[in-house]
């Protein structure tokens, strides 16, 4: 357990963080099953209006740290468990922890885009940004794996496969945060493994396309949305 521990020490800590901000949740919620979305929006869940209108742009944040029930919270941390620790292994803490934040607030924009008056809570956005990543660095680094390129593949395909059937059964699981996080993950994994340089230009990007997402699309479609008639 303390080698574990001492090998994974992020995997470790986001999943602590989740489970006491669920724990938290829970008890305003009055439920350690399901969290109602009054109840969520008041811990930080994310609200469009309150983000677009309200400017809580905090939320983008806490949020991914939320979930809006128990089912959903242990189908993330099993997810996050698995390839937390494969990401710490290969690209290290900071890196993994650079990658999870920035795909976690990428996939909420992505969410705000398709949802912009919904409630969106959720660790999925974060943790398909390091499949992402993960699946990014074997991608264009295969030579470097060789003979356990295969492998990886198939265990990594397996993984993600069964995280995007979970998301397809459940309703209230949104795709486009898992979407948004997956693909901004591949790119932060096929650049932080070049150079640094490589990696604070990928960081650069991120808050460019953010910017230009929230004021090219998504601002434009509140202001219709919630325009005084």
């Amino acid at each position: 357990m303390g080698a574990v521990l001492r090998e994974s020490p992020l995997t470790w800590g986001l999943l602590l963080v989740n489970l006491l901000f669920y724990l938290l949740s829970a008890a305003c919620a009055g439920s350690l099953v399901s969290i109602d979305n009054r109840t969520l929006v008041a811990c930080g869940g994310l609200y469009g209006p309150a983000v677009l209108l309200g400017g809580e742009w905090w939320r983008l944040g806490s949020a991914m740290f939320l979930h809006g029930g128990l089912t959903h919270l242990l189908l993330n941390m099993v997810s996050l468990w698995i390839v937390g620790r494969m990401m710490e292994h290969y690209f290290g803490g900071v890196v993994t922890l650079t990658i999870y934040l920035a795909s976690g607030v990428m996939g909420f924009l992505v969410s705000l885009l398709a949802h912009p008056a919904a409630v969106s809570v959720g660790a999925s956005g974060a943790i398909f940004g390091l499949f992402g990543a993960l699946g990014g660095f074997a991608f264009f680094h295969r030579e470097r794996l060789g003979p356990h390129y295969r492998s990886f593949v198939r265990e990594f395909g397996a993984i993600l496969g069964l995280n995007l059937l979970v998301g397809l059964l459940i309703p209230e699981v949104d795709m486009s945060a898992h979407l948004g996080g997956l693909l901004l993950g591949a790119l932060g994994g096929y650049l932080a493994v070049r150079s640094r340089g490589a990696f604070l230009l990928f960081l650069a990007l991120s808050a460019l396309v953010a910017w230009g997402i929230v004021r090219f699309w998504v601002l434009p479609r509140m202001t219709i949305l919630y325009m005084p008639a």
